[in-house]
């Protein structure tokens, strides 16, 4: 699913890539979910093309690479531009919600069947199934994350009509996937399919690296600081420290009376 942004120029590039035979490293493809608190957080996407890549089909490389700038702006996101086949995207958020429905967007956008292009029609390119969840659980001062994503790259491969490889799955993209959180997340392991990230910077960000041909289901739970769960308190606090300043008492004291 998410790599239907790929799938526009699929069957061009694919041409070119093998008549070139030179297909390591084709697409490196960042993917990163980072959190800076409970409303604020970004979708990160670091693409770099190979040179093999765009040296035997740039303007088809090219136009792919505007199409993923068209969508990050319709989401309300920045593109930035580190050469002409390294850019990174921004998409931000302010809440769960809005997270998983952006990368639902993105990833998997609803395509017509009048906007199909030509070259799709009557082709059976490579589907993936991508899907990320992300549950939260308030408990006042805190809240609870446990964010799920499923990545289906079987169908990576590319098949002949004789059901030979011709096309190794690892040999067309370098994927990754990450999380960032301000407080450290932790990994979870335990589901069909689970693989184990690599920790960095104390466990604030965690990366795996999806196995091609295979499905990869990446899991973890963190917490995040609740603004109004703590600004709540504050008040309360504020509220008592004026109670008692004013009748050097507090409102549960028990007062004798005459």
């Amino acid at each position: 699913m998410f790599i239907r942004l790929v799938m526009e120029r699929w069957r061009f590039l694919l041409l070119t890539l093998l008549a070139s035979l030179l297909l390591s490293g084709c697409v490196e493809y960042g993917l990163g979910v980072n959190f800076e608190g409970q409303h604020r957080g970004a979708i990160v996407q670091h693409i770099k093309l190979g040179e093999q890549l765009t040296r035997f089909s740039d303007s088809e490389a090219q136009q792919w690479l505007r199409s993923i700038e068209r969508r990050a702006k319709q989401l309300r996101g920045s593109t930035r531009k580190i050469s002409e086949q390294d850019i990174i995207v921004t998409i931000p958020f302010s809440n769960g919600k809005e997270l998983a429905s952006k990368f639902d967007q993105f990833f998997s956008p609803v395509v017509k069947k009048n906007d199909r292009s030509s070259a799709d029609k009557g082709e059976d390119l490579p589907s993936f199934k991508s899907q990320l969840n992300l549950v939260q659980n308030n408990f006042f001062f805190w809240q609870r994350n446990r964010l799920n994503y499923d990545l289906d790259l079987r169908s990576l491969g590319v098949i002949s009509a004789r059901g030979n490889v011709i096309v190794s799955p690892g040999s067309l993209l370098d994927l990754q996937f990450s999380l960032e959180t301000p407080w450290g997340a932790r990994s979870i392991v335990k589901a069909d399919h689970a693989i184990s990230p690599k920790i960095y910077y104390g466990g604030r960000q965690l990366v795996w690296t999806p196995q091609p041909g295979q499905i990869n289901h990446m899991e973890a739970v963190f917490w995040l600081p609740s603004p109004l769960g703590v600004g709540t308190f504050l008040i309360v606090l504020f509220i008592l420290g004026g109670f008692y300043l004013k009748y050097k008492t507090f409102p549960w004291t028990p007062t004798s009376t005459t």
